[in-house]
């Protein structure tokens, strides 16, 4: 298969699907036009603030996407091949991971704009709900660590293939698109300029940021991933306090933009270099049915955790439920936010394992991590049409590169404050917390694990030293992954109880859950092998085991609950819903 056929047929089945299963959507749950949403409702200028859907759909695509349509399928490819990575991210999205996101967008919205955690309170039992938010909570402190650990690694000065380390212009560049997307929003807030005045304005500064990194590097010397670990976790706990005016909704549209303007430039390179230039597949379709050595995970289940955002991913339900379900303005706007946001997700996969299938055995080998991968990949994709111009790639992969780079760290500055602002609601939650100073002390408990282990020495696993992401990765992807599948299970609920085709989640919820429960009981044997060896082991390795055993378990505890409510005597619907059921055929 050529690359433009692959992009070409990848591009088509989902569109598809967004024109017949997303509509189809719109017309079993009867979406209404009117603007009633909570955002509207309980309008509070805080977390509750209606915006256009032209604006508010690149800030959830950017807080769902952050790394994981990157790392995820980039690993994937690396371990199977693209062929099996690319089916599940195409099947995934649009059967699973559409379907998971726009029925927790909707289920909230008819729930005055509560998180996924009220269905399981509402449709389950107390118990059930109070380990759903634990399980929540603890959850989105794994992407917090994970994914501030990636940030901060693309801000150190660390040697790329060509043998620069644009690290600390990265750094410069990521700060200055924080302060531009302050000023958007105090411009659009306290100005008559336009929406599309303030892009016109504020997008071009953004790129004068990215070509003047390179001029102003910010290298904060030794030790500094561990210090810009810090910096970012005091940039979490500022951000996630702030009116989502100020900064989420102008950063995650800036954000947004700057994901149409990736894809774009991977688009034209990808057709330009296809069709005049050398660029063609070079890895397999199919590599092995088990990851290379040490790690030697199988195909199954492991495709379906190492790819979670791509194809399906419980954090989505988060977003959705907790900070997009406040900003939306109508409920006929879900299934572009809900359901059309996940499958340009999954086209954004697909374009991340373009840049590995394009590599050879020797540039794998170079490159190494996943971002560098990807910007190397955006950055050769990039240059092709520059070719034809007569313009050397040679003058101009730098700056493509450190674009790259800038958007990889842009995609996890939109997740980490939403995660950290997340985290806030669920611990609120969970203790009955309310108010702004009773705010502020949520986040600064939940930050402040995350602040311990940023201060702990670099980790190690069999006497090497590891990134702390790659670490938790597989941690991460199976409790996200269990995430997902707990959302189903709650959104199933809902659905049995108000007369809707339950057989729309069921399935998905019954996948995901084996899948992820696989994986937990799978990630047990080698730990139970190695305590048999009698070898010392790293503190990390049973850390890791107890946060497998405490998912595995909360996991199943909760799939009993649900059983039980399921089998038990029928309960009468506790409050009314705002749509009306079409009887399922």
């Amino acid at each position: 298969m050529m690359l433009i056929g692959f992009l070409l047929l990848s591009f088509a089945v989902l569109l598809a699907a967004y024109m017949t299963i997303g509509r189809w959507l719109a017309r079993i749950f009867r979406l209404s036009s009117t603007p009633d949403t909570p955002a509207h409702l309980r309008r509070d200028g805080l977390d509750f603030e209606p915006i256009r859907m032209s604006a508010l759909f690149p800030q959830h695509f950017s807080a769902i996407a952050a790394a994981g349509p990157i790392v995820g399928p980039i690993l994937a490819a690396l371990y199977f091949g693209w062929g099996p990575a690319w089916i599940w991210i195409i099947v995934g999205c649009i059967f699973i991971g559409g379907i998971h996101d726009f029925m927790a967008l909707l289920a909230s919205l008819r729930h005055q704009g509560r998180t996924v955690a009220h269905l399981v309170q509402q449709y389950m039992n107390p118990r059930a709900y109070y380990l759903f938010l634990i399980f929540l909570y603890f959850s989105l402190l794994y992407v917090i660590i994970a994914f501030t650990d990636v940030t901060a690694g693309t801000f150190v000065p660390t040697p790329n293939a060509a043998g620069a380390a644009p690290g600390p212009a990265v750094a410069t560049s990521s700060l200055a698109y924080l302060v531009l997307a302050l000023a958007m929003g105090l411009t659009l807030r306290h100005t008559g300029l336009s929406p599309l005045m303030a892009k016109l304005v504020f997008l071009p500064l953004v790129a004068l940021a990215i070509i003047g990194g390179p001029y102003l590097p910010l290298d904060l010397g030794p030790g500094s991933q561990q210090t810009w670990g810090l910096i970012l976790l005091g940039y979490c706990f500022v951000a996630s306090v702030m009116p989502v005016w100020l900064l989420l909704q102008p950063r995650g549209e800036l954000g947004g933009y700057f994901l149409y303007i990736v894809m774009a430039i991977a688009l034209g390179g990808l057709f330009v270099g296809g069709l005049v230039g050398d660029l063609a597949i070079q890895q397999p379709f199919f590599k092995s049915w088990t990851s290379p050595a040490p790690a030697s995970l199988p195909l199954l289940p492991f495709l379906f955790i190492t790819i979670a955002c791509g194809a399906c991913s419980g954090f989505h339900s988060i977003v959705a439920s907790g900070t997009t379900s406040r900003q939306i303005t109508c409920e006929a706007d879900t299934r572009a936010i809900g359901y059309g946001a996940m499958l340009l997700e999954g086209f954004l996969a697909c374009i991340s394992l373009t840049t590995v299938m394009v590599l050879t055995g020797g540039d794998l080998a170079k490159l190494g991590k996943p971002d560098a991968i990807y910007a190397n990949g955006i950055a050769l994709f990039g240059a092709e049409p520059l070719k034809l111009l007569g313009i050397p790639a040679a003058n101009v992969l730098p700056y493509l590169t450190q674009f790259a780079l800038l958007c990889f760290a842009t995609f996890v500055f939109d997740t980490l404050d939403a995660c950290c602002r997340l985290a806030r609601y669920v611990l609120m939650e969970l203790l009955g917390w309310q108010g702004f100073m009773l705010s502020l002390v949520a986040t600064a408990i939940t930050l402040l694990l995350p602040v311990i282990v940023v201060l702990m020495p670099p980790p190690t696993l069999g006497g090497k030293a590891q990134p702390l992401w790659l670490v938790f990765w597989g941690i991460f992807g199976s409790s996200n992954q269990l995430l997902a599948a707990l959302t189903l299970l709650g959104v199933t609920m809902w659905l049995r109880r108000r007369g809707y085709p339950v057989w729309l989640t069921l399935g998905p919820t019954i996948f995901m859950l084996i899948m992820t429960l696989w994986s937990l009981v799978f990630a047990i044997n080698p730990y139970l092998e190695l305590l048999q060896s009698g070898k010392p082991l790293e503190a990390l390795i049973h850390l890791r085991f107890g946060i497998t055993i405490s998912l595995l378990f909360l996991g199943v505890w909760l799939v009993i609950e649900a059983l039980i409510v399921w089998f038990g005597p029928a309960q009468r619907d506790p409050a009314p819903d705002t749509g009306a059921a079409v009887p399922a055929t």
